[in-house]
């Protein structure tokens, strides 16, 4: 569009000579995860037009070239799970903040593997004629729901200088503010929304037994706590506990109505495996394992994670009114555990049991049944307080924290 006048003018738009420009970098992790802080260095090119007139926007790519460090061995980083953000200074002849945006676009990082960050890119409005040099700043690392901030800890040379001469034209190619900063777009946000929480009912309608197969509980609200080493998540989920009587057994049936949790990356079909112990109470105590299939389909990136039917076996172990109610979910995805304990629970399904040798209460013998020790604890009285056990690895499902640590690195492609 201006060529012409560019020639006129004896100017020759081209790339600017931008030498790599090296400096040390401080990196925060999020709060509240207990990793320490990070001091690097980063290494980046900055690639601008080396001469244009007032009036014109120019695009300008920021390429990583040197992380600062590693992926450390927790745990592979999926492609497509990290996207850095960031700000370049304008001075000289113009001052102005270029907000800078990279897509989400990455290889798989290996465990212990450099980190990898698409190249960053954005448009500045010309508003003066002189030389206007161009000096990166901050940035951020987005990955799977957290950000890591990383700030220079030295003042930083410029990367790249464009001569800027008078002229009317006027790209369109992008707007701006007066300042002649101009947005690029901005981080994704991929913080999961929990549903509000509804007080649950602490009891349900005791069910006879008398020729009865089938029993299907009450829907109850339970609010979950969903922990990993780098936080917690709050949601709530509708959930029925049925049952079907066969011989002094019953199968269970768990269903999640909702889901407590969001994928913040795309996860492959037979990759994620739920489970949650069962609380009992009333005349019977401990917990029965229940647990779902693998997903038969893979779920898409900020996608609700849908908790399958959940069964298993219940042998009662004591005669009388059993209560049964939803307790800890567990769900393993791509080699990390997410542990989900609820809040406070209710009662969804009441059975007119009648005692089972190796059965629930005081006995250990069911593959399905679990007591004191196992993965709740209960009262026998008012179904106690659930008490999960402490998580063994970070979680890739809810917010994956190996990333954190760590500053972003080379370029791509």
């Amino acid at each position: 569009m201006f060529a012409g006048a560019a020639a006129l003018l004896g100017v020759t738009a081209g790339p600017a000579q931008a030498a790599e420009v090296s400096y040390a970098t401080h990196c925060v992790p999020p709060s509240g995860i207990g990793l320490p802080e990070i001091d690097g260095t980063t290494k980046v090119d900055i690639t601008a037009p080396a001469t244009a007139k007032v009036g014109d926007t120019v695009d300008i790519v920021w390429k990583f070239t040197q992380a600062a460090s590693k992926n450390p061995d927790l745990i592979d980083l999926p492609a497509n799970s990290v996207q850095p953000s960031g700000t370049l200074k304008a001075a000289g002849a113009q001052t102005a903040a270029v907000e800078m945006t990279g897509p989400r676009e990455n290889p798989v990082i290996p465990k212990g593997g450099d980190m990898v960050l698409s190249d960053m890119k954005g448009t500045l409005k010309l508003t003066a004629a002189g030389q206007v040099t161009l000096t990166p700043d901050a940035y951020v690392v987005n990955a799977m729901q957290t950000n890591t901030t990383c700030t220079p800890s030295e003042a930083v040379q410029a990367a790249a200088t464009i001569t800027v001469t008078p002229g009317e034209g006027n790209s369109s190619s992008a707007s701006s503010d007066p300042s002649g900063s101009v947005s690029a777009s901005t981080t994704e946000s991929q913080t999961p929304t929990a549903s509000t929480s509804s007080t649950p009912s602490t009891s349900a309608s005791a069910t006879s037994d008398d020729g009865q197969t089938d029993f299907t509980g009450k829907v109850v609200d339970i609010p979950y706590t969903c922990a990993s080493p780098i936080g917690e998540k709050k949601a709530t989920s509708p959930i029925q506990i049925n049952a079907k009587k066969d011989g002094g057994s019953y199968d269970l049936t768990v269903q999640f109505k909702k889901s407590v949790m969001d994928s913040p990356i795309a996860i492959p079909a037979g990759k994620v495996k739920p489970t949650m112990q069962v609380v009992l109470g009333g005349a019977d105590e401990g917990t029965v394992k229940v647990e779902g299939p693998l997903n038969a389909e893979a779920i898409p990136q900020n996608a609700p994670i849908e908790i399958p039917d959940l069964k298993g076996t219940y042998k009662p172990g004591a005669t009388g009114k059993s209560t049964l109610s939803p307790g800890v979910l567990v769900v393993e995805a791509m080699g990390t555990t997410t542990t989900c304990t609820p809040d406070r629970t209710a009662v969804s399904l009441t059975l007119d049991t009648a005692e089972q040798a190796s059965g629930a209460s005081g006995g250990s013998g069911s593959s399905s049944t679990t007591t004191g020790g196992g993965l709740a604890e209960t009262g026998s009285g008012d179904h106690g307080a659930l008490k999960a056990l402490g998580l063994v690895a970070g979680t890739a499902i809810l917010l994956g924290g190996a990333v954190f640590t760590f500053m972003p690195g080379r370029r791509v492609r």
